[in-house]
């Protein structure tokens, strides 16, 4: 991983999405061996992606990210076919407006097609990945008919573009499976980044969290043999997770404020104190714009 690094926002946005946090969570990482990088709950895969480690396992219970990235490592979808597919979806949607944002969400759910989750994922509302009862994606259109602009494809494509160049160098694998799988399977040479859904704070029928879960999450981590960091909330202007001190308060845990965008109204807009629980010891770190290092050919993109 190159430290301290730009940022590389990955193509399938996933509310609560660490791309402001990443370089926080990075560097308190200590994983130097030759294990493999596990994240059981891979959301955006934002944290996994940027650490760009050599062996990986990015694992979710959401079916439709994991086939995303798997018709990636395919060569089912590729940057160019992303283009063509996104040009040509964003022409419609611009003539036909709203209605065909709901065809083609009425289409995702009867047929599953990635490229459609990519479509939907960019032109919902406020880029929110969210099922029914039935799973099927029911979030609303994002009222904007011009959404795919030439600038705006062209950054989307780019974004799969980097996470191709990764898959060609580095040996990621992506499974749909629930945590508990994901964590007993894991070797004390792994390092293990979980980011759960945060308790009481997020529910969705793909990703619904409770308590029996926490105290599961829990139980694993505090049994695994190798190193975790944990993202999960401290606190915000209303209350407190009280899970930190019921179950987490013998890790060692960082705090660092952030504020989400993802209310619909800007007073539901509220900053967070987020936290990270670790079963090692905090690094110290000193920060020095020269020891920043700017990626290089593979991962370069103007």
């Amino acid at each position: 991983m190159n430290s301290l690094h730009k940022i590389y926002v990955p193509p399938i946005k996933i509310q609560g999405i660490k791309t402001k946090l990443v370089k926080w969570i990075l560097e308190q990482v200590d994983f130097s061996t030759d294990g493999k990088w596990v994240e059981p709950f891979m959301g955006s895969g934002v944290v996994g992606f940027n650490f760009r480690p050599k062996k990986a396992l990015f694992a979710d219970i959401n079916p439709h990210i994991i086939n995303f990235y798997n018709a990636i490592k395919k060569g089912d979808i590729t940057s160019q076919r992303a283009r063509i597919f996104l040009t040509e979806e964003g022409k419609k949607l611009f003539t036909r407006g709203e209605k065909y944002y709901y065809y083609v969400r009425d289409r995702f759910n009867d047929e599953h097609e990635p490229l459609d989750f990519l479509f939907l994922n960019r032109a919902c509302f406020n880029g929110l990945v969210r099922f029914n009862k039935q799973f099927k994606f029911n979030t609303p259109f994002g009222h904007k008919i011009n959404r795919f602009s030439k600038s705006y494809i062209t950054k989307i494509v780019n974004q799969i573009k980097y996470v191709e160049n990764c898959l060609s160098v580095y040996d990621w694998n992506f499974i749909c499976q629930d945590f508990r799988n994901t964590i007993i399977s894991a070797k004390p040479d792994d390092f293990i980044y979980c980011d759960p859904p945060y308790i009481k704070r997020h529910t969705d029928y793909f990703n619904s969290w409770s308590e029996k879960d926490e105290v599961d999450l829990y139980n694993l981590l505090k049994n695994f043999k190798g190193k975790f960091i944990l993202s999960t909330w401290h606190s915000n202007k209303y209350r407190e997770n009280e899970f930190l001190t019921r179950l987490w308060k013998n890790f060692n845990i960082l705090t660092k404020k952030h504020f989400y965008h993802i209310g619909a109204k800007e007073l539901n807009r509220n900053s967070m104190l987020e936290a990270l629980v670790m079963n090692y010891s905090p690094k110290i770190i000193m920060h020095n714009k020269s020891t920043e290092t700017k990626m290089k050919s593979l991962f370069e993109f103007a």
